[in-house]
């Protein structure tokens, strides 16, 4: 619900490590996400923000957005990102920028988690990760695998994905 704001005043916002919501995600990811700082709890309509933590071995599938950009910084572990065909080694200090269309993954290839943080321009990577994932509870131990729920093809389109001819199958 949008209140009112006054964009002349101060605002600001300091969100700890496990003061987000967070939210546990289904395979291959397996790992789980923190959601800090959305329109629903800032001012600003034009981005969400948060970080991933992707076990090692686990990664987020291919996949492209029509209407985001995606901003992650890599500040732990190492891995692999692919954008349109192209490899690329990321690891801690590393910047990514997604453009709108650009088929992306993101693999860890290190032996410790990858974490990383993101932002999402305009928001809602959030919304997907409610939308597949289950609560977690900051400390509680990793749950067993589950799978992305049977209506993930739905709520891709309805989140703007870029369709890939895998989907269709």
């Amino acid at each position: 619900m949008a209140t009112e704001v006054d964009v002349k005043a101060p605002w600001w916002a300091v969100v700890g490590p496990d003061e987000g919501e967070s939210i546990w995600q289904p395979e291959p990811s397996e790992g789980y996400v923190t959601v800090n700082l959305t329109p629903e709890n800032t001012p600003y309509d034009g981005f969400s923000s948060g970080i991933q933590v992707l076990p090692p071995g686990c990664h987020v599938r291919e996949h492209g957005h029509l209407q985001n950009h995606e901003l992650i910084f890599i500040y732990e572990g190492t891995g692999r990102c692919e954008i349109e065909d192209e490899m690329y080694e990321i690891g801690p200090g590393s910047t990514v920028m997604f453009g709108r269309y650009a088929k992306h993954l993101l693999e860890n290839t290190g032996d410790i988690d990858m974490k990383l943080f993101w932002v999402f321009m305009p928001p809602g990577l959030e919304d997907w990760f409610r939308a597949i994932g289950k609560v977690r509870t900051p400390g509680e131990p990793i749950p067993k695998k589950f799978s992305r729920p049977e209506d993930v093809m739905d709520v891709m389109k309805a989140m703007k994905f870029v369709p890939r001819p895998a989907d269709a199958k």
